[in-house]
C-alpha cells in the first residue's frame, strides 16, 4: 500500500509547497481553498466481428485548485505539477474568485469551514485518520500485458454465440482505469486515494427471420484485475441473452394510469434520476428541486429507506474519500418515509450547517466538485416477494429493465422508456412488451410506492452519470408497486 510520501513524490511537490499555494490561493480575500492532484491511466480493447481490433491507452495528469469567497468559485487547472505553474494556476483561481466585487453573499450561508492560511498546520505524509480501503486492488491494471485480456473477449463471444443461435453480431470491450489522487486544503488536510475501475461490457444482435433485435450487459467494479473470472464471463453471457424469445413475441400494449411493477436491480435507475438528483444539495440550496422545502417532512409511506452509499466493498460507486478529501460514507436521505438529509458537497454543508455528506465529486482535476450521487438505492422492504406484488395486481405492466429517460429536477416530471417488461392480468405475467414508455412525477410515484418486496439487487453495470460531469454511479432497488403510472400505448 502506499504511503502519503509515495504520492507527495508522485506529484513532485511537497506539503511546504501546498501550503505556500493555499496561501497565494487566499492571499486576495478568498475563504477555502483546495489542490486537486490526479494521476489516470486508461485502457481498453474492442473486440468486434470476431476480431479484437481496436484498443488503446492515455494517461490523465494535473491538479486543479478552487478558491471560494462567499459564494463565488475560482477554479484554474494545470497539466504540470511543476511549482511555477501551480503558482499561477492557484493566483488564477484566487483571482476568478475575487473578480465580482459586487457579488452579493447570501448571509445564511455561514462557509464554517473557512480557515486563514497562517492558521494551517500541514498534517503528517503517515497521518491515516481519512483513510478507508473499500477497493483494495490485488492486481494493478497498469502492471498487466494487454495481450493477456484477448482471449478474454474472445471466451466471450464465444460463449454469448454458444447459448443463442440467432446471434449475429458481438462487440464487447474491456476497460480500465486506475487513478491515483491526492489533495489538500485549507483546514490543512493531505487525503490521498488510489481508484481502480474495471469494465466490461456486451452488446449482441440478434437476427430471426426478417426482425432484429438488439441488447446488452455489461459488469464494472473497483478491482483489479483479479475481478476477471469464468463466472464473471458467464454471468453476462447469460444475461444479454436471456429472455430473447419474449424480446421478439413482444408487442405494443394498450397505454392508460396503471399499476406498474419495477423489478430489483437495473429499475433503480428510475430511482436515480427520477428521485436522486432532486435530493442533490446545490438543487435544493438555489430552490430547483421539487424537494426544497420539504426536509422533515413525509415524502414516502412509512416504512421506505432511500440512501446513497460510498461504502459497498468494491462497487463501481463507491469512494473511500470524496473529490474534497472528506470520508466515504451511507447517506440516508429519506428514512421511514421522512426526508432527513440531502446530498451535500462542502458548499452546501456550510451553507445548511451540517455536515459534508462525502458526496463533493468531479469528473476529473479539470472540473470543480459538485454534489453527485454514488450507488443511490432503496432499502427492502416487508412485503415478501416480487410474485406477492404481482399478484396483487388485477391489470398493469412489470417492468424488468429500463433503458434512457429524461428528467425534469424541478418539476420532477420524468419520461422512461422500457426496454423489456410484461403485461400484468388478474396477478398473472402474460404478453411480453415493448415500445412503451413509463410517464410520472418522482416525487409523486415515491408517495405512490405500495409496496416493496424484500429483494433488493445492486445493480454492477456500467452506470455513467451526466450531470455537468461526467461520474461513475452504480444503483439498486428491491421489486416495488407503484399504485399508478402512466403508461404509453396503443
Amino acid at each position: 500500500m502506499k504511503t502519503k510520501n509515495d504520492y507527495l513524490n508522485a506529484f513532485g511537490v511537497s506539503l511546504e509547497q501546498m501550503q505556500a499555494l493555499v496561501g497565494e490561493g487566499l492571499r486576495s480575500g478568498g475563504h477555502w481553498c483546495d489542490l486537486f492532484f490526479e494521476d489516470t491511466s486508461y485502457s481498453e480493447l474492442m473486440l468486434r466481428d470476431g476480431e479484437v481490433s481496436a484498443g488503446g491507452s492515455h494517461i490523465d495528469y494535473g491538479c486543479g485548485i478552487r478558491v471560494l469567497c462567499g459564494e463565488k468559485t475560482g477554479y484554474a487547472y494545470s497539466e504540470s505539477t511543476s511549482y511555477p505553474a501551480l503558482l499561477a494556476a492557484a493566483r488564477s483561481a484566487s483571482s476568478i474568485s475575487v473578480a465580482a466585487k459586487s457579488l452579493t453573499i447570501n448571509q445564511k450561508s455561514p462557509y464554517a469551514f473557512r480557515q486563514n492560511p497562517e492558521g494551517i498546520t500541514p498534517h503528517s505524509p503517515d497521518n491515516k485518520a481519512l483513510e478507508r480501503h473499500f477497493y483494495p486492488m490485488r492486481e494493478d491494471w497498469r502492471e498487466a500485458d494487454a495481450a493477456r485480456f484477448v482471449p478474454v473477449l474472445r471466451k466471450l463471444e464465444s460463449r454469448i454465440r454458444a447459448k443463442d443461435s440467432s446471434v449475429h453480431k458481438v462487440i464487447a470491450m474491456l476497460s480500465a482505469q486506475v487513478s491515483d489522487i491526492m489533495m489538500y486544503n485549507s483546514l490543512g488536510e493531505l487525503t490521498t486515494d488510489t481508484r481502480p475501475v474495471g469494465s466490461i461490457s456486451v452488446t449482441v444482435i440478434f437476427v430471426r427471420g426478417d426482425r432484429t433485435e438488439m441488447n446488452n450487459a455489461s459488469r464494472s467494479f473497483r478491482a483489479g484485475v483479479e475481478m476477471i473470472s469464468d463466472a464473471l464471463l458467464e454471468e453476462l453471457a447469460t444475461n444479454v441473452t436471456v429472455g430473447m424469445d419474449e424480446r421478439f413475441e413482444a408487442r405494443r400494449p394498450k397505454g392508460g394510469k396503471m399499476p406498474v411493477v419495477m423489478a430489483a436491480g437495473a429499475s433503480g435507475i428510475l430511482l436515480h434520476e427520477a428521485m436522486g438528483h432532486a435530493f442533490e444539495a446545490d438543487f435544493n440550496r438555489k430552490g430547483q428541486s421539487i424537494f426544497a422545502d420539504k426536509m422533515g417532512k413525509k415524502v414516502a409511506s412509512k416504512g421506505i429507506n432511500i440512501l446513497d452509499d460510498a461504502t459497498i466493498p468494491g462497487n463501481r460507486g463507491s469512494l473511500n474519500i470524496d473529490d474534497e478529501g472528506v470520508p466515504g460514507q451511507k447517506t440516508y436521505m429519506v428514512q421511514d418515509g421522512i426526508l432527513t438529509s440531502y446530498l451535500h458537497d462542502r458548499i452546501s454543508a456550510a451553507y445548511y450547517n451540517v455536515d459534508p455528506t462525502g458526496n463533493g465529486r468531479r469528473e476529473s482535476f479539470r472540473y470543480n466538485p459538485i454534489p453527485r450521487m454514488r450507488c443511490t438505492y432503496m432499502e427492502s422492504g416487508n412485503d415478501g416477494s416480487v410474485e406477492d406484488l404481482i399478484a396483487g395486481v388485477k391489470k398493469g405492466i412489470f417492468v424488468d429493465q429500463f433503458s434512457n429517460g429524461e428528467v425534469k429536477i424541478g418539476e420532477g416530471d420524468f419520461t422512461f422508456y422500457v426496454k423489456s417488461g410484461r403485461l400484468i392480468e388478474n396477478g398473472r405475467l402474460t404478453m411480453p412488451v415493448k415500445d412503451i414508455n413509463i410517464v410520472g412525477n418522482g416525487p409523486k410515484a415515491l408517495a405512490d410506492i405500495v409496496a416493496v418486496a424484500s429483494d433488493l439487487k445492486i445493480d454492477d453495470s456500467t452506470w455513467t452519470c451526466g450531470k455537468e460531469q461526467s461520474a461513475l454511479v452504480s444503483c439498486g432497488i428491491p421489486s416495488v408497486l407503484v399504485n399508478k403510472l402512466t403508461v404509453g400505448g396503443d
